[in-house]
């Protein structure tokens, strides 16, 4: 009975976890950056901190809730970065909290063309409510407790080339410590449940229309092994480098799973403000209200005059 109780959560964990292994997801990826590749931190002259809240799938019996708060920067003088963010996922009975720290290097390729190579190393949390996954009468309960946990430590690492109009990134999260699971305290032997690597490519490039309008054409795309690719592809057009609004679409190569909205208010280029919405279109659409984001970031002084200024964020 334990044992088929096990493989029972170990199901309920694999399809669970098939989503928040492609978390953090945001719609406002172009300014959640940073926790897709380390790399990003030290690539501006000034430091930030970015907070974003995500109510995923609203309507939706345990749908998905992520809390990120990040900061980083560069160094004074040296041509390097570093950083860190903590976030909190919970869906359902089963909850990450995630605490990273990274450094960054980048080097000039030619011109203002420069590469950064970057380092992310955390700890997770990882909790589920037994007492909701299964049946509270189910011995299992009794014999474990209410609540199963486990601390894994974690690590990702990315590469960045950009230039004041254009970037190109590729990253690898879960490289160093993908062999946890939430189980491995029990008599589980599967696969189920087990962190998997995640990959990233994010593009951009920001096309000055005239001297009011800019247009910023972006591109993400998260897969792992043995998962599809799933891809954001989004545009917004930004008036007087103050108000922004956009577009884009979500899908896995086969379904289209949401469709996005997303504006935006940078006051005195120091505080952004955005909200976005996604429309759902998978066969979740017929319970979900849609997908809720804001985000809010703080810029601060630059720190570090250098000849070519980023003007993507």
């Amino acid at each position: 009975m334990k044992k088929l109780q096990i493989i029972l959560l170990g199901i309920l964990l694999l399809a669970i976890d098939g989503k928040a292994q492609l978390l953090p997801q945001f719609s406002q990826y172009m300014f959640s950056d940073y926790l897709i590749n380390p790399a990003i931190g030290g690539t501006h002259d000034y430091w930030q901190i970015k907070t974003n809240y995500r109510y995923q799938w609203a309507g939706v019996t345990d749908a998905p809730k992520t809390y990120m708060l990040g900061a980083y920067g560069p160094h004074k003088r040296l041509p390097m970065g570093y950083g860190g963010y903590i976030f909190n996922d919970v869906v359902g009975p089963v909850s990450n909290t995630g605490i990273y720290g990274s450094f960054a290097y980048n080097v000039k390729i030619s011109g203002d063309i420069r590469l950064s190579m970057g380092l992310f190393v955390g700890v997770v949390y990882e909790k589920i409510d037994l007492g909701v996954a299964l049946n509270p009468n189910d011995p299992i309960i009794g014999e474990n407790g209410e609540t199963a946990t486990n601390v894994y430590p974690d690590g990702s690492v990315g590469a960045y080339l950009y230039t004041s109009q254009y970037f190109f990134g590729v990253s690898a999260s879960h490289v160093f410590f993908n062999n946890q699971t939430l189980l491995e305290d029990h008599d589980y032997e599967s696969n189920q449940g087990k962190i998997k690597q995640l990959f990233n490519i994010q593009g951009g490039y920001k096309y000055n229309i005239n001297r009011n309008f800019d247009l910023e054409p972006t591109v993400l795309i998260k897969t792992a092994f043995d998962y599809d690719f799933m891809t954001d592809i989004s545009v917004r057009t930004i008036y007087q480098k103050m108000v922004w609004a956009g577009a884009g679409i979500r899908y896995n190569f086969k379904n289209p799973e949401a469709l996005m909205m997303f504006v935006g208010y940078n006051y005195n280029d120091m505080v952004n403000i955005g909200y976005s919405y996604d429309f759902t279109l998978s066969e979740l659409s017929v319970q979900s209200n849609g997908s809720h984001e804001i985000m809010i970031g703080v810029k601060f002084n630059d720190i570090r005059r250098s000849r070519s200024k980023r003007k993507i964020r």
